[in-house]
């Protein structure tokens, strides 16, 4: 498969999803995440309700499997922990006045692992604050990926050009990550400019994990 064709893929895929997440928002699956910042990781249904962080982490940096509602991932498999992965965000794939980016974690460990699910996001500015509303979370049904070491996976983040939607804006220093299931969040330094934090285009779209980078 070429670049340009997982490209391709990538973008539909991110412009399916905020489609599907507007036609079904306020339905379950697609709700918003809870009220403090929180990177809420975790499978199909998104938390509801707030989790407790450990000191200095987002609470959106705490997984969905707190949660007593959230499902359990599917067998097949040791899920991947933070300590296994890394984590970094690849090259915007714009289009149609969004800005997608692939949320990618590669498995750094000797075993093999898995991830199902979305994983928790928070943009951060210097000193660990929030800044936006929590993410929204697709309708796409997520797929078990199993990561050998060295393989990797990718979500979508999504969100509206502020050039084009009017939403206020701040520039994050980091993007807070939290693999499936898990507390203990990574950390990626922020270098795509302005994201929108305010008004009624500030959203920003989630969907689960897919195999590969998205690049």
């Amino acid at each position: 498969m070429t670049i340009r064709s997982l490209g391709v893929r990538r973008a539909a895929l991110l412009a399916s999803s905020v489609a599907m997440a507007g036609l079904l928002a306020g339905c379950g699956s697609g709700d918003d995440t809870a009220n403090a910042p929180r990177t809420g990781s975790g499978t199909t249904t998104p938390s509801d309700g707030t989790s407790s962080a450990p000191s200095g982490v987002p609470t959106d940096a705490v997984s969905n499997s707190l949660t007593p509602s959230a499902p359990q991932s599917p067998a097949g498999g040791t899920r991947c922990h933070t300590s296994d992965l890394s984590a970094s965000v690849g090259r915007n794939n714009p289009g149609a006045g969004q800005e997608n980016f692939p949320v990618v974690l590669t498995n750094e460990s000797s075993r093999t692992c898995t991830l199902y699910g979305y994983p928790g996001t928070a943009f951060v500015d210097a000193s660990g604050k929030q800044l936006g509303p929590d993410p929204k979370r697709s309708s796409a049904e997520p797929e078990t990926v199993k990561l050998a070491p060295g393989q990797s996976a990718w979500a979508g983040l999504s969100f509206a050009n502020p050039e084009v939607s009017g939403a206020g804006t701040a520039t994050p220093a980091a993007l807070v990550v939290t693999p499936p299931d898990e507390e203990d969040p990574l950390k990626v330094a922020w270098k795509s400019g302005q994201v929108p934090v305010s008004g009624n285009e500030s959203s920003v779209r989630l969907i689960p994990f897919s195999p590969g980078t998205g690049a």
